[in-house]
């Protein structure tokens, strides 16, 4: 007899296969009453392919790497036996304590951007109401002071970014030898925004003994060649193939002259009566300019993006969400782990150069079993674009003319300029004296006290960092240049991931040219401080 399918599959590295099929509720996949009391309060009855693969091998203590569409549930794929398994620990008889020895941090979350942790905090904290487990986010662009004086009182599950948490290291304000699980959320895009060595650090931190998840929307090869340094036998969950846009996504492309796309945009949001819509550039001059261009045209819009402060972010964001704001023109970066139920609409305003980016950023409407529209404006330049997004997702997407904005005959002709990359300025030989060099600092012969202190010379305040600070980090470098056996001509794969990631650290100098950190937290302190932060109090 034939028998039907399996719905998912785990394979793992050593090349075990298991198959089963999904569970029909949440009932059998062995969550605690207060889990289950917490997801039913949010209306979810049955779970998604990624919860019902990913909740049974969390709990029986595998290492996993769980591989799936944007927007079908895997944040609570790893929240719900996450709680449950810090649940079952002895600490949590003692959680009323309000003594940081009580509450070590046991679980890390590490994400790429502020708004990605914001969202993952909020499903730690909505799924684990009845459970007596603390957490807490840190990331950059805001204060400093009200994470510490969270982490002195102590938690047990933290949301961050890698920048931060190095801050909070740094300060010696959080300590990390009590981690028992680790997970390392978008971890793709962590390596694509060249966190790479930030990731590499703080894996060092942590103890050896340790649960790692790895969970990511895409999931590219070099994902299984970062497992191999820290996971251990790692089952691997794919529920859907690499890159695949989510069916009920319809796709749709509108053929347009580059100078009408703004005119265009405005055209279908009006005549459509479109509420909610969310819109991707890729600079944020350019989401700045086309936000105050849509106002113009009585369209009420704003934007986010890495020049826009936290603050800013945060009250366009919420304003989207309660549908306030009819559109939101956003960046990559920026909006990064946006989470919006039933969102209508996504327009690809400026097609991205990484074709991986265009399964991320519709992946933003098509959530949770609710469909959604994706358009793309394509110019003749975007052609080429356009076809290498086809060949990633392997169907081809429909093309339609809009009355009244009809290609010009240059549509055909319109060739796509590639970035060019800054040519980098020759740097003449490093000054021999103790005269200031043209920062201001003195030269290597004789540094200054003020500069062995980390302070700039004349006592001004500055975010400058130590006359070789960054002498280790490119020593890192380096000797990871030697230790990779790359004498052989590179795999055209391999040329393409390089690519990505230079493309990336572009992106991210022009969206927050320090990540997601201020630049004066970033400064090596000096010893006195160093020893202040011991004893958790601030030098005078």
């Amino acid at each position: 007899m034939h028998l039907p399918e399996p719905v998912w599959k785990a394979l793992s590295f050593a090349g075990r296969f298991q198959e089963k099929f999904i569970s029909t509720s949440f009932q059998n996949l062995g969550l605690s009453a207060e889990l289950l009391r917490a997801v039913a309060e949010q209306g979810y009855t049955e779970p998604t392919p990624i919860q019902a693969q990913a909740i049974p091998l969390v709990l029986s203590g595998r290492d996993l790497i769980g591989a799936a569409q944007t927007g079908t549930g895997k944040t609570a794929g790893f929240t719900l036996p996450m709680l449950q398994l810090l649940a079952s620990h002895a600490n949590y008889r003692n959680s009323a304590s309000t003594s940081p020895a009580r509450h070590p941090v046991r679980a890390l979350i590490l994400v790429p951007t502020r708004e990605l942790a914001a969202q993952v905090q909020d499903s730690v904290r909505t799924y684990g109401r009845h459970l007596r487990i603390r957490s807490t986010v840190i990331f950059g662009g805001v204060g400093i002071g009200p994470q510490i004086a969270e982490l002195r009182r102590g938690v047990d599950v933290v949301v961050a970014t890698p920048g931060r948490l190095l801050d909070h290291v740094q300060q010696r304000t959080i300590d990390l030898r009590s981690v028992e699980i680790l997970v390392l959320d978008e971890a793709d895009r962590m390596l694509d925004m060249g966190f790479i060595h930030d990731i590499r650090r703080i894996l060092g931190l942590l103890p050896p003994k340790r649960q790692n998840l790895l969970f990511s929307a895409t999931f590219p090869d070099e994902i299984r060649r970062l497992s191999d340094q820290f996971l251990h036998d790692p089952a691997t969950v794919e529920v859907a193939r690499r890159n695949a846009p989510i069916e009920l996504i319809a796709q749709v492309a509108h053929p347009v002259d580059k100078d009408r796309k703004r005119e265009l945009l405005s055209h279908l949001v009006k005549t459509n009566s479109w509420q909610q819509v969310l819109v991707f550039t890729k600079t944020k001059h350019g989401a700045n300019r086309l936000a105050e261009q849509l106002v113009q045209d009585g369209i009420d819009a704003d934007a986010i993006h890495g020049n826009k402060s936290q603050p800013q972010r945060t009250r366009a964001l919420k304003r989207f969400k309660d549908n306030e704001l009819q559109v939101l023109v956003a960046t990559d970066i920026a909006a990064r782990g946006i989470d919006i139920d039933a969102l209508p609409h996504v327009v690809n305003f400026d097609l991205p150069n990484v074709s991986e980016d265009y399964v991320h950023r519709i992946g933003r409407t098509g959530r949770a079993g609710v469909t959604g529209e994706a358009v793309a404006l394509v110019s003749g330049e975007d052609r080429p674009l356009l076809g290498a997004i086809e060949r990633l997702i392997g169907k081809k997407i429909e093309q339609r003319v809009i009355v009244g904005f009809e290609p010009s005959k240059a549509y055909q002709t319109a060739r796509h300029a590639p970035e060019q990359r800054r040519p980098q300025q020759r740097q003449g030989p490093r000054p021999t004296t103790d005269a200031p060099s043209r920062q201001g600092r003195p030269g290597p012969g004789k540094a200054s006290p003020a500069s062995r202190w980390g302070k700039p010379v004349g006592g001004r305040p500055s975010s400058a960092r130590p006359v070789g600070a960054n002498s280790s980090r490119r020593q890192e470098q380096r000797s990871d240049r030697r230790s990779d056996p790359r004498g052989a001509p590179r795999r055209p794969d391999e040329v393409e991931r390089i690519a990505q990631a230079q493309h990336y650290k572009k992106v991210e100098r022009e969206e927050a040219p320090r990540r997601d950190e201020p630049a004066t937290a970033r400064a090596k302190p000096g010893p006195v401080s160093a020893l202040f932060g011991i004893f958790g109090r601030k030098a005078a």
